[in-house]
């Protein structure tokens, strides 16, 4: 069975603090602390891979530290696969490629609540393909 979690409504006012809090619930994290590792690293690892408005847009949907955070990050501008940024996230955390992947579905979960169905959608359309599934979509959407 795969983990599909569903993405949380949008809240203008979501504190950093309530993120990690839905993060630590949705995830069944057994801390707070744990939890926040997990926001930090996720989102840092998406600030690696976005450019452009899509990047300005999610930074000013986010609260403010974790935009800080998400924007802290150089864009890198070759692609990767969802696998490869999994795999990259597990070996930066020092984690398994499950831990990773369990992460990033709970954090970009709550992202997508954040920003939205249409953001997410111009989001997934500059990664590759296959990234769907980390922010709680089916299928295939984005770039080839």
């Amino acid at each position: 069975m795969s983990f599909q979690p569903q993405p949380a409504r949008p809240t203008a006012s979501m504190t950093f603090e309530h993120m990690v809090e839905r993060v630590r619930y949705d995830g069944v994290h057994p801390t707070r602390e744990r939890a926040e590792e997990a926001v930090r690293a996720v989102l840092g690892a998406l600030g690696r891979r976005l450019i452009g408005d899509e990047r300005v847009a999610l930074a000013a949907c986010l609260p403010v530290e974790a935009a800080l955070v998400f924007t802290a990050e150089i864009p890198e501008l070759r692609p990767i696969t969802c696998g490869a940024f999994v795999e990259d996230l597990a070996a930066r955390t020092g984690g398994t490629t499950t831990t990773a992947r369990w992460d990033c579905c709970t954090v970009l979960a709550v992202v997508a609540g954040l920003a939205g169905p249409e953001l997410i959608t111009r989001i997934l359309h500059q990664l590759p393909c296959d990234y769907a599934p980390l922010f709680g979509r089916d299928g295939l959407v984005g770039a080839a």
